[in-house]
């Protein structure tokens, strides 16, 4: 089937329904060979055995330079401190001990406990969005709830000033859709760079004035625990991570139930299904297309290919959550589906820090939507809507609703 060699994994277009590509995929080739050069080959791996195996196997690393012997490591010449670090210095892109080091000083603020203390400020500025746009009876979903609602509450999290979230959307938007495109990486530089002058100047300010935030946490234990380089990269991914994946699910979930009237009536008549619903919209649509990048540290047989030492792995979360191997009617959007072991925050080590936090995001934004707004209805044709581009984010550009 000619679709298997024109996936464009970036492409807003084959973003709006991968899904019957990845079901051939699933099929007839599911450890597929994306791309090969001097030797060394770009794997999509599609089925959810295979998906779950290579989530958790450690032999899948995350940082390219452990590829290399230790002698050949040492000889490297050390990196400066840059713009660069943000893409390369993160927590998502580290391998054991660093990353188990920079994750325990990062779960002390996603307990669930923590999480749970965060409630009452989370239905409050979901009230205050809400009541923003009500008089006008109609919205842009995505950028005038969606991506506010948890940008607010990681700027909280963070202590950095509400005023600077604008500036800090637009950054955060831009470098995301860039990634997995080489052009559009190099266009989002500008971006990157001023991010990256931003965080600076943010946590030298914070340093004269220590607070209860994350930031001035991370600040304490700056030295013996963390460096001001991993510093800088781990308020970068939270900030990134913090609203950009959270904004798409809301986003996503109420495209889901918008052209699912007979879901939306069952989630107004049983408000107690949100758990389950939620869970469903991060199957249905999970707002991660695909994980995060990883490299094979040795061969690895995976289903009937072997996967060289060198070879470029992509984990595509979206198609193992529509694998009917794993999932009863997989096509189907069901919120009272019980039996859900998505993949939609990964597995093993790099699962996701924030995935109770966009878990009570989701259920608080969308609940309450559907419940302040009972004649909440698209505006536009779902056809006509635009995908975001870029290799991991699944989302929505704009929503636009009536109400």
């Amino acid at each position: 089937m000619s679709q298997s060699l024109e996936l464009n994994l970036t492409s807003p277009a084959f973003k709006a329904d991968p899904y019957p590509a990845f079901a051939w995929l699933r099929t007839d080739d599911p450890v597929h060979q994306l791309a090969s050069s001097g030797g060394q080959s770009t794997w999509l791996i599609t089925r959810y055995v295979d998906a779950e195996i290579a989530l958790r196997d450690q032999r899948f690393i995350k940082d390219r330079k452990n590829l290399l012997s230790p002698k050949a490591r040492k000889a490297l010449p050390a990196s400066q401190p840059s713009a660069a670090d943000l893409m390369t210095l993160m927590m998502t892109d580290v391998d054991p001990p660093d990353h188990t080091r920079l994750r325990s000083l990062a779960n002390l603020a996603f307990t669930p406990r923590r999480v749970e203390q965060w409630r009452p400020r989370i239905q409050q500025i979901t009230d205050e969005l809400i009541d923003a746009v009500a008089a006008k009876g109609h919205m842009d979903l995505i950028e005038e709830f969606a991506f506010p609602l948890p940008l607010k509450v990681i700027l909280e999290m963070l202590g950095i000033p509400m005023s600077d979230g604008p500036q800090v959307h637009t950054w955060t938007k831009a470098i995301a859709d860039a990634l997995g495109d080489p052009v559009a990486s190099a266009q989002v530089s500008p971006h990157l760079q001023a991010f990256y002058l931003y965080l600076h100047a943010l946590i030298e300010t914070r340093r004269k004035t220590l607070t209860n935030d994350l930031v001035s946490s991370w600040i304490r234990a700056e030295g013996e625990q963390l460096s001001t380089r991993e510093l800088v990269t781990m308020v970068f991914l939270l900030i990134v991570a913090g609203h950009d994946t959270t904004g798409s699910l809301i986003g996503t979930s109420m495209l889901a139930l918008l052209t699912h009237p007979e879901q939306l009536a069952l989630l107004r008549q049983q408000p107690a299904l949100i758990k389950t619903a939620i869970e469903e919209f991060l199957r249905y649509r999970s707002p991660f297309m695909h994980a995060t990048l990883r490299w094979a540290s040795e061969d690895v047989l995976l289903g009937d290919k072997l996967i060289r030492r060198g070879d470029q792995v992509i984990i595509s979360l979206a198609s193992a959550n529509r694998d009917d191997q794993a999932f009863a009617e997989p096509n189907t959007l069901d919120i009272t589906r019980q039996e859900n072991p998505h993949l939609a925050f990964g597995k093993g080590i790099h699962f996701c820090l924030g995935a109770q936090l966009a878990r009570l995001e989701g259920q608080i934004a969308i609940s309450t939507l559907i419940h302040c707004l009972p004649h909440l209805r698209l505006q536009t044709d779902p056809q006509s809507l635009v995908w975001r581009p870029g290799s991991l984010a699944l989302g929505l550009d704009h929503l636009p609703v009536l109400f």
